[in-house]
């Protein structure tokens, strides 16, 4: 078989068709990589700035004051005299206890107090008269003795016989029954013509003060010495009075439905949840906050200092949930810069590492560039 050779002509043309073949694809690569050169990206520049920090919390409302209503004399119950569910005043009349046996021990009390006193007046005038003899040495020192100790025994004997009026007095007082607080009043345990007793181990009713309520929140114990930290060494400073604001939220919703203040702090950590109580008071006129009740609570902690704020257009995650971001350096390229951020601050992260002050975050075309790519930036307002 013999081998076909080209001539002079065509190979000079074939060679010709080559080299254009190879100039295109040349063309076309820097012209694609011209293309990407000239991608313009929307970018933030980062300044510090003064953020006032928030945090929130579950919690739980919990009653201002709750008062168990408890008879303290025994009998029968003779009536009921509120309607369950209603808010009562301090001092008024809840339960009448059957009187019958308490009026007649203060019936009987006020007898032995009129005896007594007889008594009293005449071993008086019979000290009085033997106080007279005796100067004239008509009666012996004995008798005068005895006179002066009748005497004295019987003015114990009234004093005795008043306590027994005033115990008696109460015992009868005591059948009335009356709220020990203000507030709402829950549904009665037991009815008319139940048995009660002293000490006995079921309360009558128990009232509630609901306005103003209580909220305790949970927050974790690290956050709480953390922002410590920050406070202690002046990145986050507080108010002059530092009693942070409270706002809060029924579960589920972002509607403030009652502005408070943070009382106090517990100075012990639950070993269960690693976690301190946080108790905030509200004003709850209109008793829209009930005992028990979940709700969200978002507590002010004050305001970091010189922060920067990254949008969290710009903010990406990586498989290992590692916070991202495409940063543009100075000569114009695309960097990925891994962040640590402390929450967030409006729709901003509050980063702790990763970007300093006049960084260019790419917050959009980030899908459209590559670490180290070459990119325009535009700023976004």
């Amino acid at each position: 078989m013999r081998q076909r050779t080209l001539s002079p002509i065509a190979a000079a043309v074939f060679t010709g068709m080559l080299l254009l073949a190879g100039c295109s694809d040349q063309e076309q690569a820097q012209g694609q990589n011209q293309q990407q050169q000239q991608q313009t990206v929307g970018v933030v520049t980062l300044k510090p700035q003064n953020v006032d920090l928030n945090v929130t919390l579950p919690g739980r409302a919990t009653a201002y004051r709750t008062a168990e209503v408890r008879p303290q004399v025994g009998g029968i119950l003779q009536a009921q005299l509120f309607t369950e569910g209603s808010d009562v005043e301090q001092g008024q009349s809840l339960y009448q206890i059957d009187p019958a046996n308490y009026e007649a021990d203060v019936a009987s009390a006020k007898a032995s107090v009129a005896q007594a006193n007889a008594t009293l007046s005449a071993a008086n005038a019979r000290f009085s008269r033997f106080e007279g003899l005796l100067a004239e040495k008509a009666v012996s020192q004995q008798e005068f003795d005895e006179a002066e100790a009748s005497y004295l025994q019987a003015q114990a004997q009234l004093k005795v016989a008043e306590a027994e009026l005033e115990r008696a007095e109460l015992n009868l007082g005591y059948t009335k029954v009356y709220a020990p607080i203000s507030g709402r009043i829950g549904r009665s345990m037991l009815t008319e013509g139940a048995l009660v007793s002293v000490g006995q181990a079921q309360a009558l009713a128990t009232i509630h003060q609901l306005d103003p309520i209580y909220v305790d929140v949970q927050q974790a114990s690290e956050a709480y010495l953390q922002l410590q930290r920050a406070i202690a060494n002046g990145q986050v400073t507080t108010d002059a009075d530092n009693q942070p604001r409270v706002r809060l939220f029924a579960n589920g919703s972002d509607q403030v439905i009652a502005e408070g203040k943070l009382l106090f702090n517990e100075v012990t950590v639950d070993p269960s949840t690693s976690t301190i109580t946080l108790r905030a008071q509200f004003d709850n006129p209109d008793r829209a906050i009930l005992p028990g009740m979940y709700v969200t609570a978002e507590v002010d902690t004050g305001a970091l200092q010189n922060a920067l704020l990254a949008p969290q257009a710009g903010v990406t995650r990586d498989p290992r949930g590692r916070a991202v971001a495409l940063v543009v350096n100075g000569e114009g390229e695309v960097e990925q810069r891994y962040l640590e951020v402390d929450g967030t601050s409006g729709d901003s992260w509050i980063v702790r590492d990763g970007l300093s002050e006049g960084d260019k975050v790419i917050v959009e075309g980030l899908q459209k560039v590559q670490p180290g790519a070459k990119v325009q930036t535009e700023e976004v307002k």
